[in-house]
């Protein structure tokens, strides 16, 4: 089976590079950048390209099936707006049997009309995250080329998914991770969204991997949609306890340093930084029915808990300082925040 990844180094995808040569399949992946080679996977295959010069990219991929064939399967990890999505269609028309667009589950319904997510019930609307309307409107491009074509989509939408480079907190630096680590450890205070018992869930990218790859070449995946997460559901507070506990601080100390804040309130302090990752994404229920996955990969039942996988992440962060980067911005704003904010309420409480 030949399968292209568009991407396959990132976070996610790089668990499933390894499970998809493991399951014997051909893979290539493309990327831009010429450290691609040693940095992907041993077995796969690299094209360097610039998904974003179209004419060149498809002069690539064309060179590409001639030598060596169709594509069975083709992955798109970077596909982020409408026109790349429109482009892409008329790239693969002619040459894979499955293109699967990896989407996102912030794209459902926020808030939530029920709290169990499911591909079937769940609308896609997001009124806070043009990330996630984004996405949404390339899986509308998708479904009226399928229409229209017949377009052999498959549409996969990740939730929370973390590996050994994350982290997974709410409120963080999504480059420089390490950054709430080094609060909590030198005791300073971190903000919480809300009151910290909103539940949400974590999937681990080896557990991913299982269900994407088990997707491709899939009969029953062609022109439908999965989510793909884990039923590790737990509380922010209990994310926050587990981290603690990785790092060696006591969940005393982690309580005193918390400070709780209305995700409605941290949008007025900075939209950019908290609207979409907060009104929009993980201030809301997230629990999701994987019943429709496990019925088309039968083989999907993740294992990994947060519990046991933060630990080996602050593992990988401590095996080599480099890793051990700090966002001073996201530092700055943050104590800015929890000064406003405590000085606020403090005020509030001695005038009356």
């Amino acid at each position: 089976m030949r399968v292209l990844f568009i991407g396959g180094t990132g976070l996610i995808s790089s668990a499933c590079s390894p499970l998809a040569i493991e399951r014997g399949m051909d893979l290539t992946l493309v990327n831009r950048g010429t450290s691609a080679k040693a940095t992907a996977p041993e077995g796969a295959s690299v094209l360097i390209a610039d998904i974003h010069d179209t004419d060149a990219f498809r002069q690539v991929l064309h060179a590409d099936v001639e030598a060596h064939g169709r594509y069975d399967a083709v992955v798109q990890w970077i596909c982020f707006s409408p026109e790349h999505m429109a482009k892409d269609i008329e790239t693969f028309a002619d040459l894979t049997d499955q293109y699967v667009f990896i989407s996102s589950a912030s794209a459902y319904e926020t808030p939530p009309s029920h709290y169990v997510v499911r591909e079937d019930t769940t609308p896609l609307s997001n009124p806070h995250w043009q990330y996630s309307r984004d996405k949404a409107a390339c899986e509308a491009l998708l479904r009226e080329a399928g229409d229209s074509t017949g377009f052999p989509f498959t549409i996969v939408r990740p939730s929370h998914t973390y590996g050994y480079p994350d982290i997974p907190l709410a409120i963080t630096s999504w480059g420089a991770p390490w950054t709430i680590i080094d609060r909590i450890k030198a005791g300073k205070p971190f903000i919480v969204h809300g009151d910290g018992t909103s539940l949400w869930t974590l999937t681990d990218h080896r557990d991913f991997a299982v269900g994407l790859v088990g997707l491709l070449g899939n009969a029953a995946a062609i022109r439908e949609d999965f989510h793909i997460t884990s039923d590790d559901v737990l509380s922010w507070n209990q994310i926050h306890e587990y981290v603690a506990d990785a790092v060696g601080v006591s969940r005393e100390a982690l309580a005193e340093q918390a400070v709780y804040i209305p995700s409605t309130l941290l949008a007025r302090f900075d939209a950019e930084a908290f609207e979409g990752p907060l009104l929009g994404d993980k201030a809301n229920a997230g629990i999701f029915d994987n019943s429709k996955l496990k019925a088309a990969v039968p083989d999907y039942a993740p294992s990994r808990r947060f519990a046991d996988g933060v630990k080996e992440s602050v593992a990988w962060f401590e095996a080599d300082e480099s890793r051990r980067t700090i966002d001073h911005e996201a530092n700055a704003l943050w104590d800015n925040v929890i000064e406003r904010y405590t000085g606020a309420v403090e005020s509030a409480f001695l005038t009356h």
